[in-house]
């Protein structure tokens, strides 16, 4: 990721050394589009869309903004 409100120049979180472990700062998929979402200036609580009658978020009933990555 780089500019649109993001730190330059960091790395967030480890793996070992064959890159198939998280030793440190796990991410899910949906923390990360939430901070996407928030980057883009969206509230991901209140981005909801129905399919099939049900209602639904983008990050699912998960998903939190990762601050240490916004400058």
């Amino acid at each position: 990721m780089a500019g649109g409100g993001v730190k330059p120049g960091i790395v967030y979180g480890e793996t070992d050394e064959f890159g198939y472990n998280i030793i440190k700062d796990p991410v899910h998929v949906h923390d990360f589009h939430a901070t996407v979402l928030h980057l883009m200036g969206l509230n991901h609580e209140k981005l909801i869309f129905r399919h099939l009658g049900r209602r639904y978020r983008l990050t699912d009933v998960s998903g939190n903004v990762i601050k240490e990555l916004i400058s």
